[in-house]
């Protein structure tokens, strides 16, 4: 199948996605919290037992390292979930930072392969091989799958409802499996591309990066600077002052911007591709703060050729 049928699959139905790429570290400990606190933005005394928080690792002057999930496991017992490309620069990060905390922080990225189950059936498919309710979204369960022992997360990145599955490597063919014989279509990363951009999700790399901040980025909400966390000084002196850039998602009039696209009057595109649910090329890029209100034309650069593009607000897809 090409990208389209996968993410339109993914859209109607039940896509089915092998992220095992993604990394996860362990956070244990009586100072668990008060660590984890200290490193992510988020304010995680909030997150309760069987809760998912999303949140940025920031450096001391705001700038993004990554975006990550982190649910609790346990009562001093966190997973976070680390964005491949990322994944050893993070857990590095996580052990520089550790110390004076009593906390243990641990690679477990080779214990868990992840599935990611996604559409408006994705609920229904996994119950049928589950032996208890699953999780609601931004919550975790521990469940039996087909005699395996998964965290069941009701967290994603299409924009549709569905789980994404942690377990053991050797479990995650026969889950496999079974979910596609159950009517969930095996889609891959460039689908999972696709279907991200149409609904504003941040990809790392294209439209997250250590040169900005997360203010910037739109992510504002994601960042509690009353915790203290690293880089919150920044982040709040960038909120105070407003950025001088903003993160802004656009329609394409004709044709399609890639990343690194200049936009005219200063910014670039950081993400472009064409929309299999709409039907026109979409996109994210940095536009000075002034050209960020929904409803601006922009013009931008494609291989040399004039394109026209419209802000728009996120999400570009909507049910």
């Amino acid at each position: 199948q090409g990208v389209k049928e996968e993410h339109l699959a993914t859209r109607g139905y039940c896509g089915l996605f092998d992220v095992s790429h993604m990394g996860q570290i362990h956070t244990s400990g009586p100072n668990a919290e008060s660590f984890l606190q200290h490193v992510l933005s988020n304010d995680v005394s909030k997150l309760q037992v069987g809760g998912a928080q999303y949140s940025v690792l920031c450096r001391e002057d705001g700038g993004v390292l990554d975006d990550l999930f982190t649910y609790r496991l346990g009562p001093d017992s966190y997973l976070t979930v680390t964005n491949a490309a990322n994944h050893q620069q993070d857990y590095d990060w996580f052990v520089a930072q550790a110390g004076g905390f009593e906390a243990d922080v641990d690679d477990v990225a080779d214990d868990y392969a992840m599935l990611a189950v996604q559409g408006p059936g994705a609920r229904e498919i996994v119950q049928a091989v589950s032996d208890g309710p699953l999780p609601e979204r931004f919550h975790v369960v521990e469940r039996r799958l087909l005699g395996h022992d998964v965290l069941v997360c009701g967290t994603g990145y299409t924009g549709e409802d569905g789980v994404e599955l942690l377990c053991a490597p050797d479990a995650a063919p026969v889950i496999w499996d079974e979910l596609t014989r159950r009517g969930a279509t095996p889609a891959g990363l460039a689908a999972r591309d696709t279907l991200r951009l149409e609904v504003g999700y941040h990809l790392y790399g294209n439209d997250l990066m250590v040169s900005r901040g997360p203010v910037e980025a739109g992510l504002g909400w994601a960042c509690k600077e009353d915790t203290g966390f690293i880089g919150s000084d920044a982040v709040r002196d960038a909120r105070s002052a407003g950025p001088a850039e903003k993160l802004v998602a656009f329609t394409m009039d004709e044709g399609i911007a890639r990343q690194g696209n200049p936009v005219e009057g200063g910014g670039e595109v950081t993400s472009g591709t064409m929309s299999p649910s709409l039907g026109v090329g979409i996109g994210m890029a940095y536009v000075p703060a002034e050209q960020a209100a929904s409803g601006t034309k922009l013009t931008i650069d494609v291989r040399g050729r004039r394109r026209t593009a419209t802000v728009a607000d996120k999400p570009l897809y909507r049910k």
